[in-house]
């Protein structure tokens, strides 16, 4: 009995299933920031894909950042979020303040990173929520293919929180299908003219995009509507001038 080989056709469109790219428009969710917007290659962030955030250093300023990022973004979806865990240590009045009402919140702890990384590809081809996120030390290639060709088709966003293990290290150091890879770290409060702390800052790095060029910028942590600001003192500053002002204060 012979078997045919694939043509031509069947391969390309085989590809093009596992790299997700296309001539088509894929669902974006703008960030509502100029300063990020233009410089993702969607113009925005792609809603079906998965989108990978880690925090800059082990301690808890940026792991908070990390995932803060995280829920201001699953809180300008539409829909229920599914929120995988390992450990039950999310903080609902935290995510509350940056938008995401506890009740739209789903959780699930799974037992290990393949429980999880498996209902978070089974949330994915649900169709009907608007995050998935989970958060994994260490998840192999082969892995996130999977969560990325779950996500195709689809307006469910998949976030993958990536925390540092014991033994340190950059925990976006592996290969990744993820369509982008996000660093977030704690950064100091601009000014105000009282006494007392302004709004929370971060430096935001996308360390990765797929079609598009790395980027960093501080921006403030996001409001109750879960959206990003520019911290005051590089509001209606060029957008070209920001990074010398960031390189600036150190």
């Amino acid at each position: 009995m012979s078997v045919s080989s694939p043509t031509i056709a069947e391969l390309r469109s085989a590809l093009q299933a596992i790299e997700g790219d296309g001539p088509r428009e894929h669902p974006r969710l703008p960030f509502g920031l100029a300063e990020i917007d233009e410089r993702l290659a969607a113009n925005g962030l792609r809603l079906d894909a998965l989108h990978e955030v880690a925090g800059e250093g082990a301690g808890w300023g940026d792991d908070a950042a990390a995932v803060l990022f995280m829920a201001g973004i699953a809180t300008r979806t539409q829909g229920p979020i599914l929120w995988v865990v390992r450990a039950r240590d999310l903080f609902a009045p935290g995510l509350y303040q940056a938008g995401l009402d506890p009740s739209r919140v789903l959780y699930a702890e799974a037992r290990d990173d393949a429980e999880l990384l498996a209902l978070m590809e089974d949330g994915l081809r649900h169709r009907g929520l608007g995050a998935v996120i989970g958060e994994a030390k260490r998840v192999a290639m082969a892995s996130t293919r999977r969560l990325q060709l779950a996500a195709e088709g689809g307006h469910t966003v998949a976030l993958l929180l990536k925390r540092q293990g014991r033994q340190g290290g950059d925990p976006l150091e592996l290969p990744s299908a993820a369509v982008t890879r996000w660093r977030v770290a704690s950064a100091p409060s601009a000014p105000v003219p009282w006494d007392g702390l302004g709004p929370p800052c971060w430096r935001l790095q996308c360390v990765r995009q797929r079609g598009g060029d790395p980027f960093e910028l501080q921006v403030e942590a996001p409001d109750e509507t879960g959206r990003l600001a520019l911290p005051a003192r590089l509001v209606d500053r060029p957008v070209a001038t920001v990074g010398a002002a960031l390189s600036a204060t150190g």
